[in-house]
């Protein structure tokens, strides 16, 4: 899992693309931000990332699908590839699990065989090679040339409508592919539906299976010229009418373009019917550029909202890239009416907000919703709104929905930390008693180890995989609970859910320093025990991770756990052993996920990401502050393998957003931020209501990464946090950076 073992054939790709990017981007300072932003960046190593076009939080994910099965290829894309099948309308971004792609298209300039039968991407009869040198891509916009048909494809997006354009060579007949049985790694049809409706308009849907169980997508597109023939097939087999039906369907629509050679084609899709679709198309801009112009616009308000000061550009580029990636995901999920498909099928509709899915919580509770409570606290409010409609239908809150489908993956409700922390941040655009009913609620059920978790304390090692992982994540969701409870004077339910937030201690083994299965008699351990040993979902304790990665995650009591240590002495001596043990994995089915080792610390993977604040807590922020830059240097670069693990819809980017800002949300539901040490000699944060809050970094460089003073607003300031309401106030915090640690500051 080193990010750093590519093929050579990767190698050579990276080298050839950067290389093009690099004669083509040269960003002054005074350029746009969006100039600095490089949507490759990810779609190699393990990013998982789509390089196409989308707008800020967009219903439609427009991008290239290289058609190959596999991990790396969740996305669709990956930059070692130099094949394309089509470009699909729905993507994920940075997730480890394959899924969407739905609504594939496809130029060509010659007649294709579509009943010919398709078992791998070999048998794909309309695929091409492409150059990464004639590929090309910015926020909201996307370029490459297809070798094989001869054709340029452009593709950019609104909010809910993908649009493309093709420019055809003079030779052969030009077509375009539309394949609704194309699918990608778990995706499989079940039913799909094309119908022409006119020369200029087809409609139909694709109903499918995969990792979101019941996926249901309605779509209208329409071509800027009239289709003047046509193939349809249905499961293999010719259909002579203007409608095809069955488990795949594909067709091939023949234009006469002689004089432009340049067909546009635009395409609005729905949960709910193709009618719905129909609506999100209307009054649509029906020109590509004036809609690729809008999408820009878009993502440059979007970026700008947090402006960043440093002589080395690059550091830019990753800065505002990591923006991007965190303003990807979640997606709009309601029509333009309002109305969204519930998990139950039934047909819901957004009154006074705008529904979202994608929500990635396991991930995105961590830095990417706290982010959000910053720079886009209007969205925070309304994805609290869609995970309280799916209450409604479901009687628990949700832990990772896709396209309205629960996929219970990952551990924990992390739903739960997002709705404490924005109401303790003073984000209460939701009914503040349905969410508390919720979160009690969910935290009472009996499903997915609660049983065992309200019976013994904590989840015995026998009763379920990753058990210590679940409890530890439960015991946080449990403190979230208690803090609303207390706020809204439920002190009974204070009492009990406070108790329940200590079933951390119930799992530590104080001899080995670590956190580890328990049986059910409450004494013995999971044994052999191996703080090294890896096993992805399968007799383990941990989730995609070992006792080194997992046994911290005591983000509400850190001084508790500091104390099972036996003190702060003893808690960092173990904490910088993290860092600087081996990184051998040990285990035959030891986690893909675990990557971007320093020692055991494994950044490419989220329970990583608050440990290094946890020097702050036991009195040694210098050792904070120089593990943060570490990972900041290592972990993140330029190249298309720039990031260490799975970009998991913002999270990995929101990590870098935040802590080279010099700022992190350790707990995020305590609605304040750790300090760690500042990359850039300013950033600025524009807030709601005019206010701006800046934070300056005097004499900082690689070398001078401590912090030997501070103040906030002129006066000083000697501490580690800083609470959310004294940011929002707006105000300048300023750092006096250095070569060598001052281990007196941040102690009071």
């Amino acid at each position: 899992m080193n990010k750093n073992v590519l093929s050579l054939l990767s190698l050579g790709v990276f080298f050839l693309f950067s290389c093009n990017r690099d004669m083509h981007k040269e960003p002054s300072n005074e350029a746009q931000v969006t100039t600095f932003v490089d949507p490759f960046i990810g779609t190699g190593g393990h990013g998982h990332i789509y390089p196409g076009a989308t707008v800020p939080f967009g219903m439609i994910q427009l991008s290239p699908d290289n058609g190959k099965q596999g991990w790396d290829w969740s996305s669709g894309y990956h930059i070692s590839d130099t094949l394309i099948v089509g470009f699909s309308h729905l993507h994920l971004s940075g997730t480890g699990i394959g899924d969407l792609a739905d609504l594939l298209f496809m130029p060509a300039n010659k007649k294709i065989d579509l009943t010919t039968p398709v078992k791998t991407r070999d048998d794909i009869l309309y695929k091409s090679f492409f150059s990464h040198s004639k590929e090309e891509a910015s926020p909201g916009y996307y370029r490459v040339f297809l070798e094989d048909p001869e054709v340029e494809v452009e593709l950019t997006a609104s909010a809910r409508t993908g649009y493309q354009k093709y420019k055809y060579s003079q030779a052969g007949e030009q077509s375009v592919i539309v394949d609704l049985g194309f699918a990608i790694n778990w995706d499989s049809p079940l039913a799909t539906k094309i119908t022409i409706e006119d020369d200029y308009t087809i409609s139909g849907f694709r109903h499918s299976t995969g990792w979101a169980k019941n996926q249901k997508v309605f779509f209208v597109a329409k071509f800027s010229s009239p289709i003047v023939s046509k193939s349809l097939v249905s499961d293999g087999q010719e259909v002579n009418e203007n409608s095809a039906e069955g488990a795949k369907t594909a067709t091939q629509l023949f234009f006469d373009l002689e004089k432009t050679y340049e067909l546009q084609v635009k395409l609005a899709l729905s949960s709910v019917s193709i009618e719905n679709a129909r609506q999100n198309l209307n009054n649509e801009k029906n020109d590509f550029d004036v809609a690729k112009n809008e999408a820009a616009a878009l993502w440059e308000d979007a970026l700008k909202g947090i402006k960043v000061e440093t002589k080395e550009d690059s550091l830019k580029t990753i800065f505002y890239t990591a923006l991007y990636h965190t303003k990807v995901a979640p997606v709009i999920f309601s029509d333009k009416n309002g109305e969204f498909r519930a998990s139950n099928d039934s047909i819901l509709k957004a009154q006074d907000f705008t529904a979202y899915t994608t929500l990635s919580l396991w991930d995105t509770f961590r830095a990417q919703q706290p982010l959000l409570t910053l720079t886009d606290p209007d969205k925070v409010s309304d994805i609290i709104k869609s995970m309280l409609a799916y209450y409604k239908i479901e009687g628990v809150l949700p832990v990772w929905t896709l396209y309205g489908n629960e996929t219970n993956t990952m551990t924990g409700y992390h739903s739960i930390p997002v709705i404490a922390e924005a109401y303790f941040k003073g984000i209460r655009d939701f009914n503040v008693a349905e969410a508390y009913e919720a979160m009690k609620n969910t935290m009472m059920q009996d499903q997915r180890g609660l049983k065992f978790y309200k019976e013994y304390g904590y989840i015995p090692f026998r009763e379920l995989d990753e058990s210590v992982t679940y409890a530890l994540e439960y015991a946080y969701n449990d403190w979230c609970v208690a803090q609303m409870a207390k706020a809204l004077n439920k002190s009974e339910d204070y009492k009990y859910f406070s108790n329940r937030a200590k079933a951390y201690q119930k799992l530590f083994d104080a001899e080995t320093g670590f956190m580890r299965g328990k049986s059910e008699d409450g004494k013995s351990w999971n044994t052999p025990f191996d703080p090294k040993f890896s096993s992805h979902m399968e007799n383990t304790d941990y989730t995609e991770g070992n006792a080194w990665q997992h046994s911290w995650f005591v983000l509400h009591e850190p001084q508790e756990l500091i104390e099972l240590h036996g003190g702060a002495e003893n808690f960092s001596s173990k904490l910088e052993q993290l860092f600087t043990e081996d990184s051998e994995i040990k285990g035959e089915n030891a986690s893909a996920d675990i990557s971007g080792l320093i020692g055991q610390y494994a950044h490419g993977n989220e329970p990583s990401h608050h440990i290094a604040y946890l020097f702050n807590k036991a009195g040694k922020p210098w050792r904070t502050q120089f593990w943060v830059r570490e990972i900041l240097s290592t972990q993140y670069s330029t190249q298309p393998d720039g990031l260490s693990g799975n970009e998991d819809a913002g999270q990995m980017s929101a990590w870098y957003v935040f802590c080279s800002m010099g700022l992190y949300p350790f707990n995020p539901a305590a609605a304040e931020y750790e300090i760690g040490s500042p990359l850039f000699e300013q950033s600025v944060i524009k807030l709601p209501e005019g206010n701006t809050f800046t934070i300056k970094a005097v004499n900082v460089s690689d070398e001078h990464r401590y912090i030997q003073s501070a103040t906030l607003n002129g006066k000083d300031f000697n501490r580690t946090t800083i609470s959310h309401s004294e940011i929002i106030d707006g105000g300048e915090l300023i750092f006096q950076m250095g070569r060598e640690p001052n281990k007196n500051w941040g102690l009071k």
